[in-house]
């Protein structure tokens, strides 16, 4: 198991279910359409999504809050580039990117128990973060379990690759 999610060779082999890929392409669209809303709607998504009460708050304490939401959108927009590099490029990596999804998810909402985020009203954005994150768990359950899935190349060929003469 621990080959499928740390594979010994980053290539864009298909090592996996087919449904798998199909939903981590969606994952990585749809977690980059909330962070460019993150970086370029006027509230930040703060308040519209996260039901942060930025009206009740100083103006310079709300731009404050819109700058750190947009910071962090950034910095999870850099996250879906990278996954939608292995989307195209080194599909190898995809189980392992879906795992480092599920543990930020987690850790996020742990952080969030020690350190809660006043809110007004009711939010939807819990509720969306929380559906990617099961479907990022389907993905990567079919990806780590599904039919299709093989070593890659030997041994034997990764050696003959390195040293220029053919498998044997």
């Amino acid at each position: 198991m621990f080959a499928r999610i740390l594979p010994t060779v980053v290539d864009n082999r298909f090592r996996g279910h087919i449904v798998a890929l199909w939903i981590f392409g969606a994952f990585t669209l749809m977690n980059g359409v909330i962070d460019m809303a993150a970086i370029f709607s006027a509230d930040g998504a703060a308040q519209s999504a996260d039901g942060i009460p930025l009206s009740t708050f100083p103006p310079a304490a709300a731009g404050a809050v819109i700058g750190v939401v947009a910071l962090l959108g950034l910095s999870s927009l850099v996250y879906d580039l990278i996954c939608a590099l292995a989307l195209v490029r080194y599909r190898s990596l995809i189980p392992l990117l879906y795992l480092l999804n599920a543990v930020q998810y987690v850790a996020h909402k742990g952080i969030l128990n020690f350190k809660p985020i006043v809110r007004d009203g009711v939010h939807h954005a819990g509720w969306i973060t929380l559906s990617l994150f099961v479907l990022g768990l389907i993905g990567l359950v079919i990806w780590v379990t599904g039919r299709g899935w093989d070593q890659g190349p030997t041994s034997a060929a990764r050696a003959s690759f390195r040293s220029g003469s053919p498998a044997r």
